[in-house]
């Protein structure tokens, strides 16, 4: 049985930083490559980061690049995302999930490219 789980999340104030881990079981982690999401109330969820199966490759939105930085330890079966920086607009539950392919396409954005899903993790950024 596949599982993820996420956590790290917290309350912070604009300017500080958070870091978010997800770790697998059930899962042959270093074989596919894995997302981060975040979905904030009454918006739809929004893909954050990717990064291929080694790591080699990583993919942000524009609105986090320069802020956020993805990281995968294959052998530990973990993905992180740390966060500074953190702007009210960051906040929203975050998702990390398993994509079904070894890399990131090139709309890796797309919920449909992935499956296991953990529960997520709230972010709250205060002003």
């Amino acid at each position: 049985q596949v599982q993820v789980v996420e956590s790290g999340g917290g309350f912070v104030q604009a300017g500080q930083s958070l870091k978010l881990a997800c770790t697998v079981s059930g899962f042959s982690f270093g074989a596919q490559g894995m997302g981060w999401f975040r979905q904030a109330p009454g918006k739809e969820r929004e893909g954050v980061s990717c990064i291929d199966w080694r790591g080699e490759y990583k993919y942000y939105v524009d609105s986090v690049k320069g802020r956020f930085t993805v990281s995968r330890d294959n052998a530990k079966s973990t993905l992180s995302l740390q966060m500074n920086n953190l702007k009210p607009d960051d906040t929203a539950v975050y998702y990390c999930a398993i994509s079904k392919s070894v890399g990131c396409p090139n709309d890796w954005g797309r919920s449909s490219y992935y499956d296991h899903w953990g529960q997520g993790t709230q972010v709250t950024v205060s002003s």
